[in-house]
């Protein structure tokens, strides 16, 4: 989305990105591509370097970008050939970063003008009133964001959550097009979705865990806020029509059963795709609709985890959904180790891409991977890009639909923008 009051307009309509998201067909999205981009060379122009571990990158205004790094500071550049300033370092609130851990996701209001809020997802100590064996806190703040610098004695925490182990963190936030803060959550580390601070799901065939479980904690998921709304209970509102509520369930999910889903992103038609890293042998890309279930730890990808045969449905016999994207760790064509989910290319710039979905492996050196979606569902094409580091961590769009890609590897971290060779 490229229009920061498409909230007023969906308020006025009375729609919502429920009513959006996987509802609609692809006879009815106009301009759908068919065939792959054979022949097509990608390449990437420099726009900031020297940071170790770009995580995550925004773009609010034209030519204005904010990077996100892992190891706790936001990098600030207005215009793309202007020297990089720092928006903000936060290393003083957070535990060390490193594997998993760090800042890990950024988004910025949707009313942002100039001034405006910033909302940063970052990992930090263990909080007092969790428990002691639990390895650190998932923290979600607002900050206030002016002329390229965001005060950090302005931090509101939105949302903080116990995180038992330290991996699989996630970490991606982004606004839809309805205004509400979509919130990515992993299961909480460890392997297999079990060990220290996994739950007991309904699903007997493998022990745990968090995916499966709507009740006790908010791992596993993917959250639904309303960063403008909140009131004595939270510091936030939540949705009236988020899928749980008034129904067992914790108010503040709007889909689970990811394993760490890392980035997530909205298409021009309002559809949500998040990617999510597999254990050892799928990698997959989710559309994803309110109240969906996709699979973990029944499934992953799409075939059964640790059995040879498991449910399609859920305990209320609600389907445990497929992966629109799938890929496996070994097997002939595109393979990877682990999904860096990126976006539906609705730029100008590029137009063999247009309507397709491109993201990334962190192994696959040297290409991005492409999906187009065609009547008998999505398939993938890796294409080779120069010019950018190994190693990419995330994608980034500008408002005019363009590509930015994050890297590390090589002789540094980087953010490039995306174009033809």
């Amino acid at each position: 989305m490229h229009t920061p009051t498409r909230r007023r307009f969906l308020a006025a309509t009375g729609l919502s990105v429920a009513s959006l998201a996987g509802c609609t067909s692809s006879e009815s999205r106009p301009g759908t591509p068919t065939g792959t981009p054979s022949g097509l060379r990608l390449s990437g122009d420099e726009l900031l370097s020297g940071v170790p571990s770009p995580v995550d990158v925004a773009v609010p205004r034209p030519d204005e970008y904010f990077v996100a790094d892992q190891t706790g500071t936001v990098s600030a550049l207005d215009g793309a050939d202007a020297s990089p300033t720092t928006a903000v370092d936060l290393t003083d609130r957070m535990v060390a970063p490193g594997g998993e851990k760090g800042l890990l996701g950024l988004a910025v209001h949707p009313d942002y003008d100039g001034s405006g809020r910033v909302y940063l997802r970052y990992s930090a100590p263990l909080r007092e009133r969790m428990p002691s064996d639990y390895s650190h806190t998932f923290v979600l703040s607002e900050f206030e964001l002016s002329d390229g610098r965001i005060d950090p004695d302005s931090e509101r925490v939105l949302l903080e959550i116990a995180e038992p182990q330290s991996n699989h963190n996630a970490g991606a936030v982004a606004f839809g097009p309805d205004g509400y803060l979509y919130v990515a959550v992993g299961d909480g580390g460890g392997g297999n979705d079990q060990g220290r601070g996994h739950v007991d799901d309904w699903y007997d065939a493998v022990a745990g865990g968090n995916g499966q479980d709507v009740t006790e904690n908010l791992l596993g998921s993917v959250l639904r806020i309303d960063v403008d709304g909140g009131g004595s209970r939270r510091p936030y509102g939540v949705p009236d029509d988020n899928p749980l509520v008034g129904r067992e369930g914790l108010d503040e999910q709007y889909a689970w059963g990811f394993r760490n889903p890392w980035r997530l992103s909205f298409g021009p038609d309002g559809r949500l795709f998040v990617a999510d890293v597999g254990q050892s042998s799928y990698e997959e890309v989710n559309v994803v609709v309110a109240g969906g279930n996709y699979g973990w730890n029944v499934r992953e990808g799409e075939p059964c985890f640790r059995a040879e045969e498991c449910p399609s449905t859920g305990p209320d016999g609600e389907p445990l959904r497929e992966p629109a994207i799938q890929y496996p760790h070994d097997g002939d064509g595109i393979t990877g180790i682990s999904v860096i989910g990126g976006y539906l290319y609705d730029g100008q710039e590029i137009p063999a891409l247009r309507g397709r979905y491109v993201f990334a492996d962190y192994l696959a050196e040297g290409q991005l991977f492409v999906a187009t979606e065609g009547d008998d569902g999505w398939s993938t094409t890796a294409l080779p890009i120069s010019g950018v580091e190994p190693n990419v961590l995330a994608f980034g769009e500008t408002p005019a639909g363009e590509l930015l890609v994050c890297s590390t590897g090589g002789s540094g971290g980087a953010v490039h923008r995306v174009r033809t060779a």
